[in-house]
């Protein structure tokens, strides 16, 4: 990016025939055309201090402002004033980008100085570095309080501000294509800035609330119980952290160029899962234009991820769009387990219920499932018949074994 700057600078430099220097608006030093003159006055004090220091101080910043540049949407003259440092006249050249000023070209004038043509160029110029100066500005931007505050809003009067609030805080890009991402479990309260993930457009943390999951001793993990309240917003079935608290999860804005392509998205979810815990999953939600189904969005991102965290084929970063029965799973309440089930949830019974998991995983064919846990196919039949005596179900019907599939899943969940 720094190279841009400089080879606009110096683009400038050329058309106007004197070294320019650029500043942001905070007068801090971003490039500065090369210097070849033997006239000493042209290296005054306020344009030696800017380079050597790369910045200005707040006298000399408050007396240029004195000359309008702030407001000014064209080229700005400036006259010398010794007893402020400025030995020679000035003209400056605001950068400007949809109408707010990001920076400043200066130039040292001296008659006859620059005619209307060459300053106009010039401009033209400085308009190009205000673009890149806004886009640096939005990749830079910390836009997490917003972001979070879009996704954990109730749908309503409220969700509609919070959704304003981030559009205006991302401008142009608000109505662009998205894929949203969620990185679990992730181990601190701060998240990483946008400019260390190509493509980000916001990221920020959120608490990441283990669902009501399975009676407690269940051998497939510890849930909240029965009645419990996970709180407003999606919820992923995950541990605690080890100090005890609740975990978090780290929400991710990524623009795309094309809906079928989410590879922008898929490698921030791989970059970012290599900052985050070992054991840490990744979902990502299926593309959209604009923000208007941002919560929808972040819900499938944690069901891709919940779905990678019980199902390592489908991991460790899960489309939406391709995890399946998991789509169905994980928009089901939190909820007790099925009546017929739970006594096979019990850790007693934990290797019947795997049994029984691999057994319909593989549509029910004996072959393939004694060959999966590596058991004998009568040992397989031996543990099927204690499934049905548990449970009451009928294993050559089509619906008991729907329910007692979906039971098995959602209580990884």
């Amino acid at each position: 990016m720094k190279g841009d700057y400089q080879e606009l600078v110096d683009e400038i430099s050329a058309l106007l025939g004197e070294p320019a220097t650029l500043e942001n608006r905070d007068f801090g030093l971003i490039a500065f055309g090369a210097h070849d003159s033997d006239d000493d006055s042209a290296m005054d004090p306020v344009r030696t201090r800017s380079i050597l220091t790369r910045k200005s101080s707040p006298a000399v910043r408050a007396w240029f402002e004195g000359f309008g540049i702030t407001r000014a949407t064209g080229p700005v003259r400036i006259p010398a004033a010794p007893d402020a440092g400025v030995f020679r006249d000035r003209i400056c050249l605001p950068v400007r980008h949809r109408g707010v000023v990001l920076g400043y070209v200066w130039l040292l004038d001296a008659e006859p100085g620059p005619s209307h043509a060459q300053l106009t160029a010039a401009m033209e110029v400085a308009a190009r570095i205000g673009e890149l100066l806004a886009d640096e500005e939005r990749a830079g931007a910390d836009l997490s309080r917003e972001l979070r505050a879009a996704l954990t809003a109730e749908r309503g009067w409220q969700y509609d501000m919070a959704l304003t609030a981030l559009r205006t805080a991302l401008g142009p890009d608000a109505e662009g294509l998205h894929a949203v991402v969620c990185v679990a479990p992730w181990p601190t309260e701060d998240s990483p800035s946008p400019r260390t993930v190509p493509g980000a457009a916001a990221l920020c943390t959120l608490p990441w609330r283990p669902a009501a999951g399975p009676v407690a001793g269940s051998p497939f993990g510890r849930g909240a119980g029965a009645g419990a309240d996970p709180g407003p917003g999606p919820h992923l079935a995950g541990p605690a952290t080890a100090e005890g608290g609740a975990a978090r999860a780290l929400a991710v804005l990524v623009r795309l160029r094309s809906a079928d392509n989410l590879s922008p998205a898929t490698t921030a979810a791989t970059r970012l899962r290599g900052s985050a815990a070992p054991a840490a999953v990744a979902g990502v939600a299926t593309p959209r234009r604009g923000l208007a189904e941002l919560d929808t969005a972040w819900r499938e991102a944690c069901s891709g991820a919940r779905a990678a965290l019980v199902q390592p084929l489908l991991g460790p970063v899960a489309e939406w769009a391709a995890i399946g029965p998991y789509r169905l799973l994980t928009a089901l309440p939190p909820a007790e387990p099925d009546p017929v089930v739970r006594a096979l949830l019990t850790p007693a019974h934990a290797e019947l219920a795997r049994t029984a998991e691999v057994f319909l995983d593989h549509a029910g064919q004996a072959g393939r499932t004694a060959a999966a846990l590596g058991i004998h196919r009568q040992t397989l039949y031996y543990r099927l018949s204690r499934v049905e005596q548990l449970t009451g179900l009928d294993l050559d019907a089509g619906e008991d074994r729907l329910l007692l599939h979906m039971a098995l899943k959602a209580a990884k969940l």
